[in-house]
């Protein structure tokens, strides 16, 4: 997996990209990352990448050129490749958008800044708009480095567990249940005996029961899309005649 990241700011992106998991996934050539500078693809002397609105107005817009010229040498030609747009207006990111993008060899991010980009950026270039969240960013380049995050743990081959990432939360509309682990019992506080029981079986259904109760209570809109069992729809039925505390 290639991502191309049109910014005006990479020194952003060298602190998260050289630790952990993303590391390591470059350093296995299972991911690589190149940062273009906006800035660098600006003609006129002082490389100008951002002007005054057309019809007045507060802050700066981005200007189309650079990033036009910036995102035709990073594509060399090349189509097919989506063109993801970093704004507030766009589609909001999840993890089946994540397992969506995971699917293409290359993906292109343009991280916006100031008041947005010039519209013919959005119409003429991006081929996709992305907005992690209702909330307003400095800049694209922490969506950006969300979305290649939570993009890289789902490609073959990153996570030391093949099965972690369909674990996670959201992977089935559902949330993860609590963990547990050494000591067994902390400042009065125990673990659950069934995580010691060795009976995998109600290990494994005491977990999805932990996970089915922790999205009733926190995010039951997850649970419409869920694929639910006749046995965990059971216990959804109780959870609904508990009256809550």
């Amino acid at each position: 997996m290639h991502f191309d990241v049109l910014t005006l700011f990479p020194a952003i992106f060298a602190g998260p990209l050289e630790e952990s998991i993303l590391k390591r996934a470059q350093e296995s050539g299972r991911l690589s990352v190149a940062l273009h500078n906006i800035r660098d693809y600006a003609t006129d002397k002082h490389h100008i990448t951002d002007d005054t609105p057309y019809g007045g107005g507060g802050g700066m817009v981005m200007k189309p050129g650079p990033i036009f010229a910036a995102a035709e040498a990073a594509l060399a030609g090349e189509s097919g490749a989506p063109v993801v747009l970093l704004t507030p207006q766009g589609r909001p990111f999840t993890q089946a958008i994540a397992a969506e993008l995971a699917h293409h060899r290359k993906i292109l991010l343009i991280c916006g800044r100031y008041e947005g980009v010039d519209e013919r950026v959005r119409q003429h270039l991006a081929s996709d708009e992305i907005s992690i969240g209702d909330y307003v960013l400095t800049g694209g380049e922490l969506a950006a480095l969300v979305i290649i995050d939570a993009v890289t743990r789902l490609l073959p081959g990153v996570l030391g567990d093949p099965g972690a990432a369909c674990e996670d939360s959201y992977a089935r509309n559902l949330l993860e249940g609590p963990h547990y682990t050494r000591p067994f019992e902390f400042r009065g506080w125990e673990a659950p005996e069934v995580l010691l029981s060795g009976d995998h079986a109600a290990v494994a259904r005491w977990r999805r029961e932990q996970a089915l109760r922790r999205t009733f209570e926190r995010r039951p809109d997850l649970l419409k899309q869920a694929d639910l069992t006749r046995q965990d729809r059971e216990f959804l039925a109780q959870l609904i005649q508990i009256p809550k505390s």
